[in-house]
C-alpha cells in the first residue's frame, strides 16, 4: 500500500513561491495519476493540478493556471507542486492524492473526481498573507 507525506508548506507574502512535495512510500508511483487538491476553512475541497503516471498530461484548475506546476520524478519516488505569484486566496491545507491509472488517462475530468482517489496524505497548511 502507497503511503504519501506531503512537505514544503509554510508561511509566505502574497506574490512568494512555495514548493510542495508529495513523497510516497511502500510502492512505487508508477501506476498512479497524481493530483493536489486544496481546502480552505469553511470550503470545500476543490482540485488544484493532477498529472498522469507518465508525465504526459497535465491539468490545472483555472485558478492556479500559470502559476502553479505539477512534475514528478520516478527516481525519488516524488510529486512536486511549484506554486509562484501566490495570493491570499491560495490559502489553505494542501493535500496530494494518488489514483490507480492502468493506462495514461488524457482527459480533464477523470482528474477532477476528488472522491475517486484511492490514497491521500495528510495535508500540509499554505498560509500566503497579503
Amino acid at each position: 500500500q502507497v503511503q504519501l507525506v506531503e512537505s514544503g508548506g509554510g508561511l509566505v507574502q502574497a506574490g512568494g513561491s512555495l514548493r510542495l512535495s508529495c513523497a510516497a512510500s511502500g510502492r512505487t508511483l508508477s501506476s498512479y495519476g497524481m493530483g493536489w487538491f486544496r481546502q480552505a476553512p469553511g470550503k470545500e475541497r476543490e482540485f488544484v493540478a493532477a498529472i498522469s503516471r507518465n508525465g504526459g498530461f497535465i491539468h490545472y484548475a483555472d485558478s492556479v493556471k500559470g502559476r502553479f506546476t505539477i512534475s514528478r520524478d520516478s527516481a525519488k519516488n516524488t510529486v512536486y507542486l511549484q506554486m509562484n505569484s501566490l495570493k491570499p486566496e491560495d490559502t489553505a491545507v494542501y493535500s496530494c492524492a494518488a489514483r490507480i491509472q492502468y493506462v495514461p488517462v488524457y482527459g480533464s475530468s477523470w482528474y477532477e473526481e476528488r472522491d475517486k482517489y484511492d490514497i491521500w496524505g495528510q495535508g500540509t497548511q499554505v498560509t500566503v498573507s497579503s
